[in-house]
């Protein structure tokens, strides 16, 4: 398990290098909705920092078959909002060792703690238990910390929830949105096993089924699981899981692009390294800092197919083409070779 920083800072370097006023823009900022339909997760908060609370939105209710791209694009979009992290898998530093040694990822410049409060509250208002984590979050605030761009409690389930709210998994027999992973993963269990026939995902074993963008990919860390039938023989019960979105699969590359919130908190792209299993079908490597977080479950979304690079034909990346030149983009993940021609617009 491989994290080089410098192709973060690179890839944040590039997008923020131009003086094109329009280009910083796009960065931050969310798309129209005549190119993605979709209500803000700010929106479902009011008040400043340290003073907000939820409002009522409903979360969106869609055919699950007709959720897959929307679950991608959100994602991404998201991901956008955040200024595009990546955090590379296949590079040559030990994130795990980075880790142990620097202790807790250091906290957000206040200004952009503030920008993104609303969003992170916006997970956070659709799970059950929203309201509460709001408020224990406005007091964490003006405890004395401030704003460090820390949050209370880790809110990448929150994140998760909010794509499924938003894409039209809004049902909670089709997605059981909730604070921690292990809630839904326990649901795509009893998919599986014929006991949520509603469910929009379904779990396996990682490599037992075609891996593609919209579904996701789920690690554990306490307890450690290692397959579908171990945590099938506690659910129910708490665990510390975590699950990202896939958005592209790279055949060429060899590599799983992937999605996840509270990763260095922010909103992050993976990019995980891949073998080829005996179906010849790409899966991740055995991604267990010290076999501590195996990746156990593939949670499979009950819809067809899109095409494997989804990530290349969102609208975000699609809308930041034309703001930036390929060059200042592109190189820092190979989605086109470095000599394509400049194009602005």
């Amino acid at each position: 398990m491989k994290f080089p920083f410098v192709i973060a800072l690179a890839l944040v370097a590039a997008l923020t290098a131009t003086s094109d006023s329009l280009a910083r823009d796009a960065q931050s900022r969310r798309l129209p909705s005549d190119k993605l339909d979709a209500t803000a997760p700010s929106e479902r908060v009011r008040g400043a920092v340290g003073e907000m609370s939820l409002r009522q939105v409903a979360c969106r209710t869609m055919p699950v078959a007709e959720t897959r791209r929307r679950i991608v694009d959100l994602a991404i979009q998201e991901w956008g909002f955040f200024r595009f992290p990546i955090v590379d898998y296949t590079g040559v530093d030990d994130e795990a060792s980075l880790y142990r040694v620097r202790g807790r990822f250091p906290g957000l410049p206040e200004e952009e703690a503030v920008r993104v409060a609303g969003s992170v509250a916006g997970y956070w208002a659709v799970t059950p238990q929203g309201a509460n984590m709001i408020t224990r979050q406005n007091r964490a605030w003006e405890g004395p910390w401030g704003i460090d761009g820390r949050w209370a409690d880790p809110w990448s389930a929150a994140f998760i929830s909010w794509v499924m709210c938003e894409a039209g998994l809004g049902e909670t027999g089709q997605f059981q949105r909730a604070v921690a992973h292990w809630s839904y993963i326990d649901q795509a269990i009893r998919a599986r096993d014929g006991n949520a026939p509603n469910s929009g995902y379904v779990a396996y074993d990682v490599g037992d089924e075609p891996i593609v963008p919209g579904d996701m990919l789920c690690s554990s860390r306490r307890p450690t699981y290692r397959s579908v039938a171990e945590r099938r023989r506690q659910m129910g019960n708490g665990a510390r899981t975590h699950c990202d979105i896939v958005v592209k699969v790279d055949e060429p590359g060899k590599r799983i692009f992937a999605i996840g919130g509270n990763v260095r908190r922010a909103v992050s792209l993976k990019l995980f390294p891949t073998v080829r299993g005996p179906d010849g079908n790409l899966r991740p490597e055995n991604l267990s800092f010290d076999d501590e977080r195996p990746m156990f479950v593939h949670m499979k979304l009950r819809a067809r197919a899109i095409e494997a690079n989804a990530l290349d034909n969102s609208p975000t990346i699609k809308a930041l083409d034309c703001v930036l030149i390929f060059e200042e983009r592109h190189p820092a993940y190979g989605l086109v070779p470095a000599n394509v021609p400049k194009r602005a617009c």
